[in-house]
């Protein structure tokens, strides 16, 4: 006897101002199901699992939960009916416990005088060990995924939503993770898995549904596919691997950074120790790193944002820029792209061409005598929603009005476009579907192969095995040694990137 769904959405539509986010989107879940739900940014993912966790309602459609048609209010309904969510940006507090971080997501009555116990009895369970007393400012970023995870598991849901899980974690981690996802399927758990890591989809998934511009546009099975089908699924067209034309010769040192030492300015930040790196022109280098290690802190010495004592600690071609700031970097040809899209990469209520000014006024000549030149702004911004496929009603848009992807794939086309000698990217293709990420990789491919040095900080490390020339990884503001991409394994690098220290002064040499 076939069992019955756990889930079904039923002609799901919901509009927005000018787009239709889910156009009749029908879904099934099946009890111990790991169902993949794929699409490129924009395709209507977020806007349907929120409608399935109760965080906003449908224009029309229909749920079915465990053969009953009902109407999810909020996410405390949806939890109360086994619903579920860990998203991908965690919700916690770090100056709070483990066990102070779950009471406050979880029912009061759960909450209990019990709930240490709970949390290790769940945790060990499931192989996702945690102690109840750890601050979370102490964790690591898998440790703190675990407490999102073991804080739905202690709710026993039936549906468990996964938005982009592995998104921060090692290789090694990842692999604990899926052991618990595979765990809780024979158990009887269905897992709604969102991710643009297609191999992992393959690995993991027993069906997917797939979306684009809003629609179901097809179903499959992943074993029964590869990660390029799957891919021009989503996109509805023929997907390339990024390519290099020709070898670039690599011999000027472009970026020089020397005993590099530098305090955190950050509440629990991480200190800079002793980090030397060369990258050349025409080069891919790439830092990996679990989040928190430091990453932060480079970016904004590379950047300016944060000054050096010594000039010379930080030079760019022959110039000593430690004393420089952001905008006087950019004049002698540098480009950043920031983790942090909102806020850092791009100001929330200004238009794009807004943002392109700030970023690229004094380099593309956008001002003139003092006075906006406004159709040559937005013709350059035009430019770049074009070349990277941004999804935008138009370049006066707000940059909040855009998707994480779309907002991503704005910003670091706004750098890549001005042709900098030098770009320093982290996270390039953070949160953006298979064929964005492959039209930004190739980008920044194109860019080395000028003779520009390209710097990459990332915790993508099929990402980094694709295109970089060299990896070193960062960890506790330590930097490993760069090794030739083609001499080093994904395991390696895992472990490198768990380690608490890479030593110290002299511990990267080139």
């Amino acid at each position: 006897m076939a069992q019955s769904p756990r889930l079904q959405v039923v002609d799901i539509t919901k509009s927005y101002p000018g787009v239709v986010a889910n156009d009749k989107v029908n879904l099934t879940v099946n009890p111990g199901e790991i169902h993949a739900l794929l699409g490129e940014n924009g395709a209507g993912k977020s806007t349907l699992v929120k409608y399935i966790y109760g965080v906003h309602e449908a224009d029309e459609g229909r749920l079915v939960w465990e053969g009953k048609e009902l109407q999810i209010s909020n996410p405390s309904h949806a939890r109360k009916l086994g619903i579920g969510m860990v998203f991908q940006h965690f919700s916690l507090f770090d100056a709070m416990t483990v066990e102070q971080n779950i009471a406050l997501g979880i029912d009061r009555k759960q909450a209990g005088g019990d709930l240490p116990n709970r949390i290790r009895e769940v945790s060990a369970h499931h192989g996702l060990f945690l102690d109840p007393s750890r601050y979370v400012h102490t964790l690591s970023v898998g440790e703190r995924q675990r407490i999102e995870v073991v804080r739905c598991l202690l709710q026993n849901p039936q549906l468990l939503i996964m938005d982009e899980p592995t998104s921060v974690l090692t290789p090694q981690e990842v692999e604990n993770l899926f052991k618990t996802l595979r765990l809780l399927s024979s158990a009887g758990v269905s897992i709604l898995y969102i991710s643009h890591k297609l191999q992992e989809i393959k690995a993991l998934c027993h069906a997917a549904t797939i979306m684009r511009r809003g629609k179901v546009v097809a179903r499959c099975k992943p074993e029964e596919q590869t990660t390029k089908s799957m891919a021009e699924m989503m996109m509805g067209q023929n997907v390339s691997s990024p390519v290099r034309s020709s070898a670039q010769t690599k011999s000027r040192v472009s970026l020089d950074i020397v005993d590099l030492s530098v305090s955190s300015t950050h509440q629990q930040g991480t200190d800079l120790k002793n980090i030397n790196l060369q990258v050349l022109s025409g080069e891919i280098m790439s830092v990996a790193g679990i989040a928190g290690n430091g990453q932060r802190e480079f970016l904004e010495v590379l950047s300016g944002e944060v000054l050096v004592d010594d000039p010379s600690m930080i030079r760019f071609g022959d110039i000593g820029v430690g004393r420089m700031g952001p905008m006087d970097r950019r004049k002698i040809g540098a480009a950043f792209v920031p983790e942090e899209r909102l806020g850092h990469g791009a100001v929330p209520d200004m238009s794009l061409w807004e943002n392109v000014l700030l970023s690229a006024g004094p380099q593309i000549k956008l001002v003139k005598n003092g006075f906006i030149r406004l159709r040559a702004a937005q013709k350059f911004t035009e430019e770049i929603v074009g070349k990277f496929r941004v999804v935008t009603q138009g370049v006066r848009r707000a940059a909040n009005s855009l998707s994480g992807g779309n907002l991503q794939k704005f910003i670091i086309g706004r750098e890549i476009i001005q042709k900098p000698r030098l770009i320093v990217a982290v996270q390039p293709t953070w949160g953006v579907d298979a064929g964005a990420a492959v039209s930004i990789r190739q980008a920044l491919i194109d860019l080395a192969g000028t003779g520009a040095a390209v710097l990459i900080v990332s915790q993508d490390l099929e990402e980094l095995f694709e295109i970089s020339d060299r990896i070193c990884v960062i960890s506790n503001g330590c930097l490993s040694a760069p090794r030739p991409t083609a001499s080093m394994t994904v395991q390696e690098i895992g472990l490198l990137m768990g380690e608490a220290g890479l030593g110290g002064k002299g511990a990267s040499p080139i």
